[in-house]
C-alpha cells in the first residue's frame, strides 16, 4: 500500500470514550495543551503589518516536533494569482494518542516585488529573484495556517480581538462524581454481562469517573472467568 495514502476509520463514540476513560483523559489532555495560549517569549511582531503577532517557523517546527513527534508538509498547489505566489500545503502530523496521521490544509500568499514605481501588475517590471523569493515565503505562510488549524498554542487566535477558553468544557466534561456504595454494592453483585451495560448506560453521571469504569471492567471479568469455569465443569 502507498505510503502516502490515508487509511480512513470511523471517529469513535463518546461512549466509546466514556467506556475506556483512559484513552478519554488522554484525548481530553491532548485537546487541552493543543489549546493553550503560546509562550509569550514566542510571539513575534511584524511592524510592516500593523504589529500583526505571529509565531516564527522555528518555533512552529519545534512545537510540531515535541508535541508530535512526526510530521511531514505536501504542497497541493502552487500558483500565480493577479500579482502573487498562491500556496496550499497539507501538514500531516502523527497522532501521539492513535498512533494515526492526521492533517490539516493551509494556504499562503506572497506578492511578486517589481521595481521602486511600477505597478505590481507590471510584469515587465518584475525584480530579479522576485518569484524565486514569493514561492517559499507563500509556503511558509501556508505552513503555519495549517498548523494554526491545531490549536491556539499555533497561534491561532494571536489577532483575534475574542477568543474562546476550551479549557473549563473540558475540566467539566470529565469531572469527577464520587459513585455512591449502593451503586458499588450492586456492581459487586451483578452476574449477567447484559446487566453490567444497563448499569452502564443508565447512569452517566459518573462515566468520568474512572473508579467507575474499573469497577465494571473488573466485574465483567469476574463474569467471564464464572461462565468459563461453569462450562469446564458441565463439560
Amino acid at each position: 500500500m502507498d505510503n502516502n495514502q490515508i487509511q480512513k476509520r470511523s471517529l469513535p463514540k463518546i461512549d466509546d470514550l466514556y467506556a475506556n476513560i483512559e484513552l478519554a483523559s488522554k484525548f481530553n489532555d491532548l485537546n487541552k495543551l493543543l489549546n493553550c495560549a503560546p509562550k509569550a517569549e514566542w510571539v513575534k511582531e511584524n511592524k510592516f503589518a500593523n504589529n500583526a503577532k505571529y509565531l516564527s517557523i522555528a518555533t512552529v517546527e519545534y512545537l510540531l516536533t515535541s508535541i508530535f513527534t512526526k510530521w511531514r508538509v505536501e504542497i497541493k498547489s502552487c500558483q500565480v494569482v493577479a500579482n502573487s505566489v498562491v500556496v496550499a500545503v497539507r501538514l500531516f502530523v502523527l497522532d501521539p494518542i492513535t498512533g494515526e496521521w492526521d492533517w490539516q490544509d493551509g494556504i499562503g500568499a506572497s506578492p511578486i516585488q517589481t521595481k521602486q514605481g511600477a505597478a505590481a501588475t507590471d510584469f515587465t517590471q518584475v525584480t530579479t529573484a522576485a518569484v524565486q523569493m514569493a514561492a517559499p515565503a507563500a509556503e511558509s505562510y501556508a505552513f503555519k495556517d495549517a498548523a494554526e488549524k491545531f490549536g491556539k498554542i499555533f497561534g491561532k487566535d494571536l489577532n483575534r480581538k475574542d477568543e474562546m477558553n476550551y479549557a473549563p468544557m473540558q475540566e467539566k466534561k470529565f469531572e469527577k462524581v464520587a459513585i455512591p456504595d449502593e451503586l458499588k454494592s450492586v456492581i459487586e453483585s451483578t452476574e449477567e454481562q447484559a446487566k453490567l451495560t444497563e448499569i452502564f448506560n443508565t447512569n452517566k453521571e459518573y462515566h468520568s469517573n474512572p473508579e467507575f469504569m474499573q469497577l465494571l471492567n473488573k466485574r465483567k471479568e469476574e463474569i467471564k472467568k464464572m461462565q468459563l469455569n461453569g462450562s469446564v465443569v458441565n463439560g
